[in-house]
């Protein structure tokens, strides 16, 4: 087993070889600040610290997971073998010329969002502001990256150390938005349609096709669901999840009524293939009683309790938004990533424990990171469909690459061949048949 020595154990150094080693390389460690325990013990060894103890491995630390503090902080970014170094360090006898840790923290606890900053229209803290977007490394998944550099320099010191390799693993999300275009509207959201087919310039198809749809002779265009179950079925191991949205109507959250027979009913049956999870309302995030109110909803539908939930719109504030999930019995979250650009948001897709700064404590929510989102590359970026695609396969091959989950963010709108999704159902299967021929692919170590 793997002894670490750090001069003094505080929330944040636990917290962090935690994640690196626990959670990224699931290799057992243990710690310890006496340094005769430590210079005494056979096997492998490493020292964490401002000065090199015994004859492990030594990585130099700044002093950010020394602190308890929130300060504005200066990562000074750098190219390292093909990756980027944060919080640069100097000495000799250090396996790194910068802190890993103090850069695998930065990232993961979100330091930056912490700090004064730009918002988005919607309140949202944009990619673009980003130390990683602004130092180029947003589409590298630089913990793992990391983590696996820590531990090929250990066994570069002790060769007869076992570490287990890492396998590639992806997850399918949907988020349902509204899982119908025409049905089950209510009589006035659809007068209100029809009246806009009548007065306002549309094109005729669009006209014919919500009659045909009202009138149950086609298929309405955003019920993708059985062909999503259908692509599934030919990908068994790969996990999916749908995040319903079960909120009241509003500007931003337009969802169908989660009274509405139908829209029970097939969330009931799509429990039978995947797990569900709340989609937060737009609304919740200025009002997070409604998070309650929702969450009861979804759980009274599917009898059994919701423990998951990715935030609608991406939008959240931290760490309100997580307080507020974890005080309404939410165990994992999954809105880790940005609607503007695809990437490594907290630099990892591995899922980790949330570490609220404020209270300086490890919490018990389990971020899971998603690397892109449809909507990001179809309105943010206009990608034609070739050219999304090759982000899709950007981000599995990197991920891949460490041994890595991979979780994407679909639509079942963005799956209807219709409203300029056009050609986005041949992308889909094609980023399920790669994530499936990786799905174990092993990262050797």
């Amino acid at each position: 087993m793997l002894l670490i020595h750090v001069p003094k154990l505080t929330n944040r150094v636990g917290y962090t070889l935690n994640v690196m080693f626990k959670h990224v390389l699931k290799v057992e460690f243990e710690i310890t600040t006496d340094m005769d325990i430590f210079q005494r013990r056979e096997g492998a060894k490493l020292c964490y610290g401002y000065r090199k103890v015994g004859d492990g491995v030594f990585v130099k630390s700044c002093d950010l997971l020394f602190r308890t503090t929130i300060e504005e902080q200066h990562p000074n970014c750098f190219p390292y073998e093909g990756c980027v170094g944060l919080f640069p360090t100097y000495d000799s006898s250090s396996a790194f010329p910068f802190d890993p840790f103090a850069a695998a923290f930065f990232c993961l606890s979100r330091y930056e969002e912490y700090l004064p900053h730009f918002t988005d229209e919607h309140g949202r803290f944009p990619a673009t502001e980003s130390v990683a977007f602004k130092s180029d490394f947003l589409h590298l998944a630089v913990v793992d990256r990391w983590a696996l550099m820590l531990v090929r320099k250990i066994k570069e010191r002790y060769p007869d150390e076992h570490f287990p390799s890492r396998h590639f693993d992806y997850e399918d999300t949907f988020d349902i938005d509204a899982a119908y275009c025409y049905l089950h509207k209510g009589l006035m959201r659809t007068l209100v349609g029809v009246g806009r087919d009548l007065f306002v310039f549309r094109h005729k198809s669009d006209v014919r096709k919500r009659w045909r749809v009202l009138l149950r002779r086609e298929q309405d265009p955003f019920d993708s669901f059985d062909y999503i179950l259908d692509v599934h079925e030919k990908h068994p191991g790969i996990r999916l999840k749908f995040f319903p949205l079960m909120a009241d109507y509003n500007v931003y959250d337009k969802p169908i009524s989660y009274q509405n027979r139908e829209f029970r009913q097939l969330l009931q049956h799509l429990c039978d293939y995947a797990k569900l999870g709340l989609h937060a309302s737009y609304a919740s995030h200025d009002d997070p009683g409604r998070l309650a109110v929702e969450r009861e909803r979804l759980s009274s539908l599917l009898h059994r309790a919701t423990v998951r939930n990715r935030f609608h719109f991406l939008r959240m504030s931290l760490p309100e938004s997580y307080n507020a999930l974890m005080e309404n019995g939410i165990l994992h979250d999954y809105t880790m990533g940005y609607a503007d650009e695809p990437g490594f948001r907290a630099g990892t897709g591995t899922p980790y424990p949330f570490f609220d700064l404020d209270s300086d404590s490890e919490t018990s929510l389990l971020v899971h990171p998603f690397v892109v989102m449809d909507s990001t590359l179809y309105y943010y970026k206009k990608k034609s469909c070739d050219d999304a695609e090759k982000v899709y396969v950007q981000m599995l091959d990197e991920l891949r690459s460490v041994g890595g989950v991979c979780s994407m963010l679909w639509h079942n709108q963005s799956l209807s061949e219709y409203f300029g999704w056009q050609g986005w159902r041949a992308v889909y299967e094609r980023v399920m048949e790669l994530a499936d021929a990786y799905r174990n692919t092993k990262c050797e170590i």
